[in-house]
């Protein structure tokens, strides 16, 4: 008698954790990559000004000390760095156009 009476608690038991986990929502799937375009437009909103801003200071300390050729010369540099940088990201989307062209 005192058997039967545990195996009934313990059904009922095992009966409720197994409805308290049918339902409880499934967790959403990962996702499967990484979100390039929010990184890209994170780095352009807040990151790039920042440095932006950093280089200019620098630029005004040292042409104020009258240091005006290497302000020239960091100048000229920074500016060789941001086309290089754009011409990758040229190359990167004229890459991407060839690939769908060639594979479509």
């Amino acid at each position: 008698m005192i058997a039967i009476e545990l195996m009934e608690t313990a059904s009922s038991g095992v009966a409720h954790a197994l409805s308290t986990l049918a339902s409880t929502p499934l967790a959403e799937p990962a996702p499967k990559g990484i979100d390039t375009e929010g990184v890209v437009t994170f780095f352009a909103s807040k990151i790039a000004p920042i440095l932006l801003a950093v280089l200019g200071v620098i630029f005004i300390g040292r042409a104020s000390r009258g240091e005006i050729s290497k302000v020239l010369t960091s100048s000229a540099i920074a500016i060789v760095g941001l086309a290089f940088i754009a011409g990758a990201a040229t190359l990167f989307f004229v890459g991407d156009y060839l690939i769908d062209l060639i594979f479509e």
